[in-house]
């Protein structure tokens, strides 16, 4: 029988990550440090952080670390039936990068020596807005426990995504409200 991975998110770590996402208010700052410290807190090789757009069907990168420009240059990240992750909305662990049929891009995985992925959904209440990808060098393995708090992670994630889109929402609408004449305003 094979043994159970130890849990490596404790109870500090995974506070401190949800202080930042909760407190951030420049989100491409927030995902630039989040994939950081999820590497270097799990001893990951990488991590990218992807939104789906729904016109092109695609997962677009908001931020990544670890990952070269080549690869992050590879082609585009299409959604599709295999892409388990973003369609059910549910955590996939991949274990090889090079010959699973799941994977787009598997040459460019061997060439980045990338050997497994943890892809955990984005989530924005019912609806999967994008994909925390995990990925190493070697087989990953997270305790259950692990995986569950990545998962609330990434609802909450998916939270301050929608928020800052709130918020842009909000100063166009201002910036469009002060192009106003003033008889429209105070009518």
């Amino acid at each position: 029988m094979k043994s159970q991975p130890s849990n490596r998110f404790t109870l500090k770590k995974f506070q401190t990550i949800v202080r930042a996402v909760s407190t951030y208010t420049q989100l491409d700052l927030l995902v630039t440090h989040l994939v950081e410290d999820i590497c270097q807190e799990f001893d990951m090789r990488a991590c990218s952080i992807l939104l789906f757009d729904d016109r092109e069907n695609q997962l677009f990168r908001m931020g990544s670390f670890g990952l070269s420009d080549e690869y992050l240059t590879k082609g585009p990240v299409f959604v599709d039936d295999k892409c388990n992750s973003f369609i059910k909305g549910e955590p996939v662990l991949i274990s090889d990068l090079q010959n699973d049929p799941r994977v787009q891009y598997p040459d460019a995985a061997k060439k980045e020596t990338l050997v497994s992925l943890l892809a955990i959904p984005v989530k924005y209440r019912n609806y999967t807005i994008g994909e925390m990808r995990i990925y190493n060098n070697r087989l990953i393995e997270f305790h259950e426990e692990d995986i569950a708090l990545f998962l609330i992670l990434g609802q909450f994630l998916g939270l301050a995504i929608d928020n800052q889109g709130l918020r842009n929402f909000i100063a166009s609408v201002r910036s469009s409200m002060q192009d106003l004449p003033l008889r429209i305003l105070n009518g």
